[in-house]
């Protein structure tokens, strides 16, 4: 197990785990000064690509994507999404996950639940790869949103998945737009940390889509809080940049390469 594994073990439930997506260097930088983990999201697939959703992105595009986060991480953990398709049987996911872990030199992959694939978490970890599993409202298998724990047969059903996951080896889990009741037990019955995501305060961390946050992304449930709006600030830049070359104010003799 990696020291940095280990410290995100260790918070379980003593600090909350800050955890927020990137997918290139810039952003990663600024990320790693504040994040416990940082998540290389196939949520790129609709944020950079305009996809409906996260079925098409490729797994060669996330790797791309995850080279260029790494060189802005030194401090947080890095976790990489494994892509619809990459994952369908144990053998082939065990192979994209060292072709990810290879490639990109991560310290972690995420895998989705479809209530059927522990064994694929337990053959990946006994490769000596860690693995962040995700319940809930999971994109890659599940075209409609819905809050899910809503009743008794949704909590068991949820519960035991979540055990399951741990059983096989994972070292947290995502636990994505599940009712807060349903959250607290998981996290509770749970020996690994539990990252929500519209999934409650009583999860043990928290993760959102960084474009979300910052305004960039069009995308704003109930769940995202809009820290600020940096479409309104690019949006007046680019405006003023504009006139400016239109009016002659830009460039002035000060940005001249050479000379006059």
């Amino acid at each position: 197990m990696s020291k940095k594994i280990k410290k995100i073990l260790e918070k379980k439930n003593k600090k909350k785990i800050v955890s927020l997506t990137a997918y290139s260097k810039n952003i990663a930088q600024i990320l790693d000064k504040y994040c416990d983990i940082t998540l290389v999201g196939d949520s790129m697939a609709n944020v950079l690509y305009g996809m409906k959703n996260t079925h098409k992105i490729t797994l060669d595009t996330i790797i791309q994507h995850s080279i260029s986060v790494r060189k802005g991480i030194k401090k947080s953990l890095l976790v990489v999404d494994m892509p619809k398709g990459s994952y369908k049987n144990p053998s082939q996911a065990k192979k994209n996950a060292k072709l990810i872990f290879q490639k990109t030199n991560c310290d972690a992959v995420k895998i989705e639940s479809n209530n059927k694939n522990f064994k694929i978490i337990r053959e990946i970890t006994k490769a000596k790869i860690p693995v962040m599993g995700h319940i809930g409202y999971t994109p890659q298998f599940k075209n409609k949103f819905k809050v899910e724990g809503k009743n008794k047969k949704e909590v068991k059903k949820l519960i035991k998945e979540s055990i399951s996951i741990e059983k096989a080896g994972a070292f947290s889990i995502v636990l994505e737009c599940i009712t807060p009741n349903t959250a607290k037990i998981i996290t509770n019955l749970l020996k690994i940390p539990t990252i929500g995501i519209g999934s409650s305060s009583y999860c043990d961390g928290q993760i959102l889509v960084t474009d979300d946050i910052i305004g960039l992304s069009g995308f704003y449930p109930k769940f995202v809080k809009k820290y600020v709006n940096l479409n309104t600030v690019i949006e007046k830049a680019v405006k003023k940049y504009s006139k400016e070359v239109k009016t002659k104010l830009f460039p002035k003799n000060k940005n001249f390469l050479y000379g006059k």
